[in-house]
């Protein structure tokens, strides 16, 4: 196991290396100027000189990209154009948001669509499978902006003054203020280390920081807030899910072994959870592999729509200042997080089938 393990590591590294060239090219392929963007059209040509002498862009595209890489292997990824500050740092603040908002989607949308994928199946060619699998193409069909729009119009504004009301924006409430584990715990970590950083990337999940601090004020606040951006972000997840679900469930229970458990007097939910359930879902893990990267990449139109700063809505605003820095640094930690979502899905097929043995 191990030694897959090693394998597919390295195996990564050429990907990695190839995610960065392809990144680090098509950013400067992006439509104008830095320089431009930063300082307005009206930046002199001697401005905009001294600008990009600044930041390195004078040089040929090839100096910058060795230079670009070694401080990537030093782990370093460079200084933002529009910010002036370390791209490590705004990592540490931006990205647990959108870890938090990924994980939420996957949660729901896994809970919901194979949940709705089995009842469908069960209740194969009946009015509930119809109308299960018409939902379910309504919800690939939705866009997400739209539906985001739509939810928080309904929520926060039809449902005003009601208990079920929701916030439509932000990560907490005005006024409130997430404390950070250490400071809670007195903990101490020296300015400027790797320890200080991983404990505020740490205390930046808003939602652990206060399940493990136990403040529940902060805590209820920031599942409120989550709701709506949660359920627009899965819900494309969500129908992919249970249409594979069912697919793959008519499919297994026609098998042989299906038909000796039902003929040995098995009744029908433990066929379904012993015999059938567990053999169907390797496609369907497959799916949430690629789905889980899909809510990393899919962030940005739902934190830009209900206004939270996480690290799709970063990238947004990067890619309009041509902050090349940014671009390229989320790009790739977005590819890791692919990457090592699909080691775990190669690594679960032989435990969900044991005919598959990963050496």
């Amino acid at each position: 196991m191990l030694g897959y393990i090693s394998r597919r590591l390295l195996m990564s590294i050429p990907v990695l290396i190839g995610i960065l060239l392809v990144t680090f090219v098509l950013a400067r392929l992006i439509p104008g100027d830095p320089c431009k963007a930063m300082l307005g059209e009206k930046a002199s040509p001697a401005v905009c000189e001294r600008f990009k002498r600044i930041h390195g862009l004078d040089q040929p595209i090839y100096v910058q990209f060795v230079v670009y890489a070694g401080q990537i292997v030093q782990g370093d990824f460079g200084k933002s154009i529009r910010f002036s500050r370390p791209v490590s740092k705004i990592l540490i603040e931006r990205l647990p948001l959108t870890i938090e908002l990924a994980l939420g989607g996957l949660i729901v949308a896994l809970i919901v669509g194979v949940g709705l994928g089995v009842i469908s199946a069960m209740r194969h060619n009946t009015g509930v499978d119809v109308i299960t699998m018409i939902a379910a193409n309504i919800g690939i069909s939705m866009p997400v902006f739209w539906l985001g729009l739509m939810l928080a119009y309904a929520f926060a504004l039809l449902l005003k003054g009601t208990p079920f009301w929701l916030p439509p924006s932000g990560r907490l409430t005005a006024g409130l203020v997430s404390t950070p584990f250490f400071e809670v715990w007195g903990w101490i970590a020296a300015k400027d280390s790797a320890r200080e950083a991983f404990y505020n990337f740490i205390a930046n999940h808003f939602i652990f920081n206060a399940l493990i601090t136990g403040d529940w004020k902060i805590f209820n606040d920031a599942i409120r807030h989550m709701i709506l951006p949660v359920i627009t972000l899965s819900t494309i997840p969500m129908a992919i899910i249970a249409r594979m679900t069912r697919s793959s469930l008519l499919e297994v229970m026609g098998r042989d072994y299906v038909r000796t458990a039902r003929a040995k007097g098995a009744g029908e939910p433990r066929v379904m959870t012993r015999h059938a359930l567990r053999n169907a879902l390797l496609p369907v893990v497959t799916i949430v592999g690629l789905q889980m990267g899909g809510l990393l990449g899919g962030a940005v139109l739902t934190e830009t729509v209900f206004g939270l700063a996480g690290v799709g809505r970063m990238l947004f605003e990067a890619i309009t200042a041509r902050d090349y820095p940014i671009i390229q640094a989320f790009t790739v930690v977005i590819a890791v997080f692919y990457m090592l979502i699909n080691l775990v899905v190669d690594l679960s097929y032989g435990y969900l089938d044991p005919r598959i043995r990963i050496e």
